[in-house]
């Protein structure tokens, strides 16, 4: 074996060092270079090594469980009784080694919200969560992606080039969600921009977090003096009795999680078409829906690579791992979903099949996944019905991805098309159909330059004691596929 010179070792990272992706104890790091370059072959590498139950290490090298196994991830979903939502049980916390600039607190907080809640607390939360998103018609929602979608490829229309991220996919979810939660479409662009950060779990989360919530407690505010027909609204109004804290945080996992899993789910599923010559074979041969290509895309690369989190409630077992209480779980929704135990060939499609991990499952199971899907599956049927000669303008192999330790993110989809005029006002128009008014325009709280602590309010306190959609019109995809659509 080679000696390396002293120049060499000079640059060889010391043992520990985030460089490796490795902690002083050498369990791998969920964040970090390697973590962040190769996060599916990091996935394999901790399969390989430890089952279907892997220990890692988040931001500030605290402990964590990433579930890698399908099977095992099902059983953390389903059981609260053995795998608490309340974060206020993590042991990081009660032992006070989570800081309170941690890009971590966002994401794991306890916050009144359904989604840190078991039990009765968690059925009123979730209860009024899924009756004011019934409230709306998913006619209703296509309409509003229409008008967004005609307005974005207006904007980029008549250059006959165009990137599906960052013109597209990034904003519409955002656009069409802010008109439904009530606030002026205005706020779109800067929400974007503040939902990104906070996935990521940058330096400045905190900071993102801080400027959603101040923009949603607003919102809140003059919902209260002045209601509408929107999400804010109908979640005041619900017997449940939310509170005007409880509406804000709920408003706030509604805009964050449908913004960053429905510009994923967007991206990804245009790379597909886009690249995929089976993909597009099995298209215009009559066999796939454009359900049926969200669900492959939803198997391949879910929206959100991992979910925290569960907490153990008591000493357990799980795929093969002593689990201590107070332990946290990360759910691995892209790691279950290649499992070798129910995918042993990835190659072979899964049309129609929806037990995929990607919208997690059990009680807490994501209540607006039928929104998410209503927003991409109308934004790429207008995309491609208004520019069917739509085409990668570079190759495949220079497309890349950013990845954090939540999700994985098409950086680029750069396309090429022939130009097209935008719309005419009357033609756009009678498009959309009358839209519901939301409260005035007014400007949205600034979003700091540097981070800041976080709130009081993110500070854990004690853990508790324990005891089918319509068809719009004949398009791109209906043409392909002979006029039939399931809806």
């Amino acid at each position: 074996m080679t000696t390396p010179s002293s120049a060499d070792a000079s640059l060889t990272p010391p043992p520990g060092c985030p460089a490796h992706g490795l902690g002083a104890d050498g369990l791998r790091r969920l964040y970090g270079p390697e973590a962040e370059a190769d996060p599916a072959g990091l996935y394999e590498k901790l399969r390989a090594e430890h089952g279907e139950v892997a220990p890692v290490l988040l931001h500030g090298d605290l402990p964590a469980w990433l579930v890698l196994g399908h099977s095992a991830n099902l059983t953390a979903m389903r059981t609260p009784s053995r795998f608490s939502r309340d974060s206020r049980r993590w042991s990081a916390f009660q032992e006070n080694r989570v800081t309170p600039d941690s890009p971590l607190m966002p994401m794991v907080a306890w916050q009144p919200l359904c989604v840190f809640a078991d039990g009765e607390e968690h059925k009123r939360l979730r209860g009024a969560v899924t009756d004011s998103l019934g409230r709306f018609d998913r006619r209703g929602i296509r309409r509003y992606v229409t008008r967004f979608a005609d307005q974005l490829i207006d904007a980029f229309g008549e250059s006959g080039r165009a990137d599906m991220v960052s013109q597209f996919a990034e904003h519409l979810p955002m656009l069409v969600m802010t008109q439904l939660v009530g606030m002026p479409e205005s706020y779109g662009p800067r929400l974007v921009q503040a939902a990104r950060d906070l996935m990521k779990g940058t330096e400045t989360a905190i900071a993102s977090n801080d400027y959603v919530v101040a923009t949603l407690r607003q919102l809140v505010e003059r919902k209260r003096a002045a209601p509408g027909a929107d999400l804010a609204s109908w979640l005041l109004q619900d017997e449940a009795g939310l509170s005007d804290d409880e509406v804000m945080e709920h408003l706030r996992l509604v805009l964050i999680a449908a913004n960053e899993t429905t510009v994923n789910l967007i991206a990804d599923t245009l790379k597909m078409v886009l690249t995929d010559r089976r993909f597009r074979a099995n298209l215009s041969g009559g066999h796939m829906t454009l359900p049926d290509a969200l669900d492959q895309v939803l198997w391949d690369t879910p929206p959100l690579s991992a979910v925290p989190g569960r907490w153990a409630t008591g000493d357990t077992e799980l795929g093969g791992q002593e689990i201590k209480a107070g332990d946290m779980l990360l759910l691995g929704l892209a790691a279950g979903n290649v499992d070798p135990a129910v995918r042993p060939d990835l190659n072979m499609p899964l049309y129609g099949n929806r037990s995929h991990l990607a919208f997690s499952g059990g009680p807490h199971e994501c209540p607006g996944q039928d929104v998410g899907r209503a927003i991409a599956e109308t934004g790429i049927d207008i995309l491609l019905t208004r520019l069917p000669d739509l085409q990668l303008a570079v190759a495949e192999e220079e497309l890349h991805w950013d990845s954090a330790w939540l999700s994985r993110h098409l950086s680029e989809l750069p396309v090429q098309f022939a130009p097209r005029r935008p719309k005419s006002e009357t033609e756009a128009a009678a498009g959309t159909g009358a839209l519901p008014e939301a409260f005035p325009a007014t400007p949205a709280p600034t979003p700091p330059a540097t981070p800041r602590p976080a709130p009081a309010a993110a500070t854990p306190a004690a853990p508790p004691q324990v005891a089918n959609i319509p068809a719009q019109r004949r398009s791109w995809w209906s043409a392909l596929l002979g006029g039939s659509r399931r809806g």
